[in-house]
């Protein structure tokens, strides 16, 4: 009865929950006193286990080292296989008839599906030349980089004819490379983002490092990360008037090129909320470049045909219930729909930055 009360207050009151909810973030990472109120020889204990982490952690450091060269012999490995990909997309050549057959494997099809009897597929009278829109397609079909694409963004990103992974070899860290056909939106052949990371030896997930994207030379009037506002001023006494025009940012795809930047040395004057919104930024962006680079352009055509969905959502499947366990147990409550605990998963951490580009 007590839980329901209280459930009630805060129901009513968000700004009191918003209130509690910020006081308790801002003790998370304090020190609560148990590991100082334990007895000597248990803390005495505690350090020996924070070496035997330590002397972990310098094999992790060695594990990723090695992991990042493998990565780089592989990529030399796939990348003929992804340019002849790229010369079928694009219409350069055309597919043998041994490239096209093929028989799907059992975790492509589904049991309860007969197979389809094979028709014979008269030529289309106006050929298509190549996969069109593929890469728009592909981009598209991923919950997160679909929500940062406009529908301002999909004319150009028609235009798109590749996008490749390379590893940098002056550091730690990766490049995207987006390359498009001549389009009234830029006048670039090539986008590019560049990762530069380095692992902090903390932890194999935490790693610092920044973002560098590139000036978009926009066509006149064709820039998607502003739009114009214009306005009509009326001068007192007189009848004269004037245009006035400004550009406010715009949410676009094409901010992505145009990554958050860390402040030196006005990040000391940052505030909480200040740091917080910048690091969700950081976060945010660098999901999506790894996106990219380890789902996007090595199934690619997964993304296409929409297969990579299935793979996704079995993921979600198999992390849904971890931590649970099967016993049941007797609970009075009403059961809970699963669509209300889904909300938001794929939604951005953060919206798109605003541009200075060209």
């Amino acid at each position: 009865m007590e839980t329901m009360e209280t459930e009630n207050i805060f129901a009513n009151n968000p700004a009191l929950l918003n209130a509690i909810q910020g006081r308790l973030g801002s003790l998370v990472g304090r020190p609560s006193g148990y590991i100082e109120s334990l007895p000597p020889e248990v803390k005495r204990r505690i350090k020996a286990l924070k070496n035997i982490q330590s002397e972990q952690l310098k094999y992790e450091k060695q594990y990723r080292a090695e992991l990042a060269e493998l990565e780089k012999k592989y990529l030399k490995i796939y990348e003929p296989l992804f340019e002849k990909r790229s010369s079928i997309v694009n219409g350069k050549v055309e597919p043998t008839d041994a490239e096209c057959e093929r028989e799907d494997s059992d975790m492509e099809q589904d049991a309860e599906e007969k197979p389809e009897v094979k028709k014979e597929e008269k030529p289309s009278a106006d050929p298509v030349k190549g996969i069109p829109e593929f890469w728009l397609t592909c981009l598209k079909t991923n919950a997160v980089i679909a929500e940062l694409i406009t529908e301002r963004d999909e004319e150009p990103l028609k235009a798109l004819t590749d996008i490749q992974l390379q590893y940098l070899d002056d550091s730690d860290g990766f490049k995207l490379s987006f390359f498009f056909n001549e389009n009234e939106y830029f006048t670039n052949k090539v986008l590019t983002k560049i990762y530069r990371l380095e692992n902090t030896g903390d932890y194999g997930n935490i790693i610092d490092g920044k973002a560098e994207g590139c000036d978009i030379n926009w066509n006149e009037g064709k820039n998607l990360t502003v739009t114009v506002e214009t306005k009509k001023q009326r001068r007192k006494g007189t009848n004269q008037t004037r245009i006035i025009k400004r550009t406010i940012p715009a949410e676009t795809f094409f901010s992505f090129f145009n990554p958050p930047v860390i402040p030196d040395n006005e990040a000391l004057e940052m505030d909480e909320d200040e740091m917080q919104e910048l690091d969700n930024k950081l976060e945010a962006d660098y999901e999506v470049g790894e996106i990219i680079k380890d789902k996007i352009i090595p199934y690619a055509v997964d993304w296409f045909t929409g297969k990579a969905l299935e793979f996704e959502e079995a993921e979600f499947d198999s992390d849904e219930y971890d931590g649970y366990d099967d016993e049941e147990e007797d609970d009075d409550d009403e059961d809970v729909d699963d669509t209300e605990n889904a909300k938001g998963l794929n939604e951005p951490n953060a919206q798109a930055p605003e541009c200075k580009q060209q």
